[in-house]
């Protein structure tokens, strides 16, 4: 078995500010590129750590986007008439 000793290169840092300036599919795409790096095999363990750990930040960033975006809808629709409601008054 072959131990690698090149240097492991570090992800980004899964704090809040780094995460805070990501847009929604910012998160997606770095998310999916963490998931097939784990999937891939071949990390070590600390380093497969680390992805895994900044998996879960970007999966919560993702999920607070869309949780953000599900609010917006819910007051939109609540505050706007439907077409069927517009046709009833008149």
């Amino acid at each position: 078995m072959t131990v690698s000793t090149r240097p492991v290169p570090e992800p980004a840092t899964a704090d809040s500010d780094d995460l805070a300036t990501l847009t929604y599919e910012q998160a997606r795409d770095e998310l999916v590129a963490v998931v097939s790096r784990l999937e891939s095999g071949g990390a070590t363990l600390e380093e497969s750590l680390r992805l895994w750990e900044r998996g879960e930040a970007l999966a919560a960033r993702c999920q607070s986007w869309l949780d953000g975006a599900r609010e917006r809808l819910a007051a939109a629709t609540a505050v706007a008439p439907t077409t069927d409601e517009t046709e009833d008054d008149a």
